[in-house]
């Protein structure tokens, strides 16, 4: 049997707050962070709401001791991932391999909008060191930095499912006594590139998004950043707490059906979710909880819907979309929701789909409408499935 991967930390800044803290109490009064863009500066901002971080990047220098000079993406990445380490309470970081493997699709796209702007108004404008950070691994090198971890560092980018690849590639690497602790996660922030790709796509709602409802008209986008804190059994022999969960699933599947589209029949969802159990040593009715990928876009949810009523038909867990309440953070989704789904098996605790109505037609289940607390949350399955079928879910359990 694989060696035990244990979650000892978690860390996270959303637009429902800027700790995990503020979250829960989001979370649990039904609060969502979705509203009119405050930050971010776009022909579309009285027209499609976004789910921002209520911080600017100012804030986030002081709070996390950067430059704000930094791009947007690194500073949340920052903020949650120095929570995630304060959480784990391991007291002496340089004792062990150490790791920090960070997803993100944006990089520093932020700060090279900001330099075109002013170098196509005129090609003497514009500060160079804007785009020195644009590629997507400078975020993780610069917060690696921050905490002090040299011996791997990595970036994962594979779309919406990166987070949940960055966690489990981490718990691939304790397993095989590669490294010790590992903070996982990832993180993105809102740009224009983004918010006008999506755009032109048509998938983005121009009212508050509804997830897994027969009405459902789009996805609202967010920003964010999730971390946890993976230790190996000799690691968590030292500390002075005891772990959250374990990391006890972990699944990647491509069904490689098209550029930006799920397969309508759910193909990469159904064998991500599928590998993910058969890791885990689970049969489908042990899930208590699903976190769905859920983004509220027709394809989408449809095609996860139709992966679940294959492989849990019969008998649904109860489940949602935290996404009604964060917006789809991209890159930073998996970790996010990771964060998320540990506190659910921690403290017992079912999130409301928010602004579900109508059921829909083709799916014989329905997710959450009330917020739960001090239930028997044994196993959480959390979906993260991402452009060109890149679909990854992931298992905690108890210990």
């Amino acid at each position: 049997m694989s060696a035990p991967v244990f979650v000892a930390g978690k860390g996270v800044i959303s637009a429902i707050g800027n700790d995990t803290a503020a979250c829960i109490t989001a979370l649990e009064n039904g609060i969502a962070g979705i509203g009119d863009m405050a930050i971010l500066d776009s022909v579309h901002s009285h027209e499609l709401p976004v789910a921002e971080v209520k911080l600017t990047n100012e804030e986030l220098a002081t709070l996390t001791g950067m430059s704000s000079r930094f791009s947007r993406t690194a500073l949340l990445s920052a903020m949650a991932a120095f929570e995630a380490r304060k959480d784990a309470g391991i007291e002496d970081f340089s004792r062990w391999r150490t790791g920090f493997i960070s997803a993100n699709t944006v990089g520093g796209m932020d700060k090279t909008e900001n330099f075109f702007a002013d170098f196509l108004s005129h090609h003497q404008k514009g500060q160079l060191r804007n785009i020195v950070h644009h590629e997507c691994g400078a975020a993780t090198e610069l917060v690696a930095d921050r905490l002090g971890i040299k011996n791997y560092i990595s970036t994962i980018s594979t779309a919406c499912s990166s987070s949940a690849n960055s966690i489990f590639y981490a718990a691939r690497l304790i397993r095989q006594n590669m490294l010790d602790v590992v903070i996982a996660g990832g993180t993105d922030a809102l740009t224009k590139f983004t918010l006008n790709g999506f755009n032109t796509l048509m998938i983005l709602d121009h009212k508050k998004c509804q997830p897994f409802d027969e009405n459902r008209r789009g996805l609202n986008l967010g920003e964010g950043a999730g971390y946890i804190v993976l230790v190996s059994d000799k690691v968590i022999s030292t500390l002075k707490k005891e772990p959250y969960c374990r990391l006890s699933g972990y699944c990647n599947a491509n069904d490689a059906y098209h550029q930006t589209a799920s397969s309508p029949g759910g193909t990469g969802s159904f064998l991500a979710m599928k590998g993910a159990l058969e890791k885990a040593g689970l049969e489908p009715w042990d899930v208590d909880y699903i976190n769905l990928h859920g983004t509220g876009t027709q394809n989408n949810d449809i095609a996860e819907g139709t992966a679940i009523q294959l492989l849990f038909d019969p008998r649904y867990p109860a489940m949602s979309s935290t996404k009604s309440f964060t917006g789809h953070t991209l890159g930073g989704s998996g970790g996010v929701e990771a964060v998320f789904s540990v506190l659910s098996i921690q403290q017992g605790m079912i999130y409301p789909n928010l602004r579900f109505e109508t059921p829909m037609k083709e799916l014989p289940f329905t997710p959450e409408t009330v917020f739960r607390k001090g239930e028997n949350i044994r196993h959480v399955l959390s979906n993260s499935f991402g452009f060109g079928g890149n679909c990854s879910s992931l298992v905690f359990s108890v210990v």
